[in-house]
């Protein structure tokens, strides 16, 4: 990630969810966040602001700690919100950061040994209820050439966690209304790019960053599925107000598959 991020001269970075494993962070002293961060993240070009959601790993632990400004004080690369937008340009791109964990039915009904930090999140209907209106919102009023929602959870995946149901039925009624170009997330550990027929929306998986090489693949359609790495890797992202370019790499810096679109600048006349 370093040499790929002095090559490419970087503007920032961002990590799809789960950033503590395996049960989040204890609370803001946790030594973790130096052992899975700060010491790990070292390269020079990798010195740069980092936009964090949250993963469900994350909520097993205090979810709040990530949230804290303690942390950005501590290593102000830092930064958590559970939900937001970052304006990468006003002519160029907008990001939409998706707090997606509380949308999955199964962490509620269903947690098995794992205590989830619901604090924040109960009552789950207004929240999500109040989420999806703000998202809704955003999009609606987005300039954005290029609009790129990011979120932990899968919409399209062919991994082992597969679709989340909860995320089509709620979430991807809004990406499709609002013409998102990317959805990007992590949660399944792996690499991979779909391309559906029924949206014009790209589902990018970026969730290679420690664990993987899980072994199972469910069959898609190899019409729509134009990539998939079972093991380690990242992405980057590159974009003008004219061109969006994506590449997908392993853990030595290789690209294992690119993706690049178009778009006409457009002008008030």
């Amino acid at each position: 990630m370093g040499k790929i991020g002095e090559q490419l001269d970087i503007d920032f970075i961002i990590s799809t969810g789960d950033n503590f494993y395996d049960n989040g962070l204890t609370g803001v002293d946790d030594p973790l966040f130096h052992q899975s961060f700060t010491d790990i993240y070292t390269a020079p070009s990798l010195q740069k602001q980092w936009y964090n959601v949250l993963g469900n790993h994350d909520y097993r632990g205090n979810a709040e700690a990530q949230l804290s400004p303690i942390l950005t004080k501590m290593d102000n690369r830092w930064l958590c919100l559970r939900s937001f937008v970052l304006n990468a340009g006003p002519e160029i791109a907008e990001f939409f950061f998706v707090d997606t964990t509380p949308f999955v039915t199964k962490y509620f009904t269903d947690p098995e040994d794992h205590v989830y930090d619901w604090k924040a999140i109960l009552p789950r209907e207004k929240y999500l209820n109040n989420l999806l209106m703000e998202v809704e919102s955003a999009l609606g009023e987005s300039r954005a050439k290029w609009k790129i929602v990011v979120g932990h959870h899968a919409i399209k995946s062919a991994g082992h966690h597969g679709n989340a149901k909860e995320l089509n039925i709620h979430l991807l009624p809004l990406l499709q209304t609002y013409d998102v170009d990317l959805y990007i997330n992590g949660h399944d550990h792996c690499l991979q790019h779909i391309s559906n027929s029924d949206s014009g929306t790209q589902f990018m998986t970026s969730g290679g960053g420690s664990k993987a090489w899980r072994g199972d693949v469910s069959w898609w359609n190899p019409q729509e599925l134009k990539f998939y790495h079972d093991g380690q890797g990242f992405m980057s992202v590159e974009m003008t107000p004219t061109e969006v370019s994506i590449k997908f790499y392993d853990v030595f810096g290789n690209v294992l598959h690119n993706w690049s679109s178009s778009k006409q600048l457009s002008f008030a006349i």
